[in-house]
């Protein structure tokens, strides 16, 4: 294993730049997830990397050694493709071996690494079978052993679980992030889907329109967000727009006065308010933050339940909070208090948004 370091990594395709000067450093053994929208540069860093885009400018490192111009099959990088792509006619072992193959592994070595790539896995048995014959979660399994067989000083993985249901996701990205930390892998994945970047990664990076906006854990990118794109990307959030009047004062686009935290300088600003950290009911009233409002939808989402609240004609909020065994929530036209403290600001200059 080895470390990763990408230095003004960079891809045009004619005047336009699909990456913009792209620093990294990915420690040995670390888990890094590339975050952020379609169309973002994400998946074209992760090729770059791989070796299946040439880079317009920069440099990639792995360990040591500079592989910016190197073939794919020179950087010891085992990559999992986001439609697997398997070879239909070849069976799992043979898939899993065709990597080893291309490296002029010797034979010998062959079918003993194949079978160990299989039993970290758990797909001993399944050597004869082929992908038809297979389940997408089967199938995905047999692409991380065809990437792992190699003995990859960094693993990449494309979108990996994009194709499987939202059940069997679960499952595997816990066993994918379970055998990463059993092997000490290197690791850089890519993925639109927040919950399986905050749930596997050690560090993320949240990307926008081929820039890097964020890089930290997942408490950094959620309670402590660089800009307005970040807190409204990772997480939910309420935005709230209005003008920043004074020290730790601000007054929403609606009227409505409201206390921060933020130094933030006079003028336009956003607000962005996670729906945790909101109270309705009578103990709003004690809060920084409080006002009166009318319940405009309710989301019920098993555990939790989302509470749309209108605080006048430009602004409202959503609350998270427990769905209650009472069975007591607030329904629809009801008149509520909401209240949250200075310190669930989130205050970011307009020009930021």
């Amino acid at each position: 294993m080895a470390s990763l370091s990408l230095d003004g990594l960079t891809k045009r395709y004619g005047d336009n730049a699909v990456v913009k000067s792209v620093s990294l450093d990915v420690s040995d053994g670390e888990f890094l997830v590339l975050l952020g929208p379609s169309g973002c540069g994400k998946t074209t860093t992760l090729r770059m990397i791989a070796g299946f885009v040439p880079p317009s400018g920069g440099s990639i490192r792995i360990g040591d050694t500079d592989i910016t111009r190197l073939p794919p099959w020179k950087r010891n990088a085992g990559l999992v493709f986001q439609s697997y792509a398997l070879f239909p006619h070849m069976t799992v072992a043979e898939n899993v071996a065709f990597g080893l193959e291309m490296r002029k592994t010797p034979k010998a070595e062959i079918g003993p690494r194949v079978a160990e790539a299989l039993r970290l896995v758990r797909l001993d048995g399944y050597g004869e079978r082929y992908p038809r014959q297979l389940s997408g979660g089967q199938q995905q399994r047999v692409a991380l052993a065809r990437a792992l067989v190699i003995r990859p000083d960094v693993l990449l993985l494309d979108e990996p679980l994009s194709n499987l249901d939202a059940k069997l996701r679960l499952e595997v990205r816990l066993e994918i992030r379970a055998l990463q930390q059993q092997l000490g892998l290197t690791t850089v994945m890519v993925t639109h889907d927040q919950e399986e970047a905050l749930t596997m990664a050690d560090r993320l990076v949240v990307m926008s329109e081929g820039s890097v906006r964020q890089v930290g854990t997942q408490s950094d990118l959620y309670e402590r967000p660089a800009d307005l794109f970040v807190a409204d990307f990772v997480g939910r959030s309420t935005m709230i727009s209005g003008v920043v009047t004074g020290p730790g004062t601000f007054r929403s686009d609606g009227g409505l006065p409201l206390s921060c935290q933020a130094s933030s300088a006079e003028g336009p600003a956003t607000i962005a308010l996670r729906p945790e950290r909101l109270t309705l009911g009578a103990a709003a009233r004690g809060l920084d933050n409080h006002a009166a409002g009318t319940v405009t939808f309710v989301s019920y989402l098993g555990a939790l339940l989302d509470v749309h609240v209108r605080l006048n004609a430009t602004d409202h909020v959503v609350v998270q909070i427990p769905n209650r065994s009472d069975g007591q929530v607030p329904a629809v036209g009801d008149t509520i208090e909401v209240g949250w403290p200075a310190s669930a600001c989130l205050v970011f200059p307009r020009e930021a948004a």
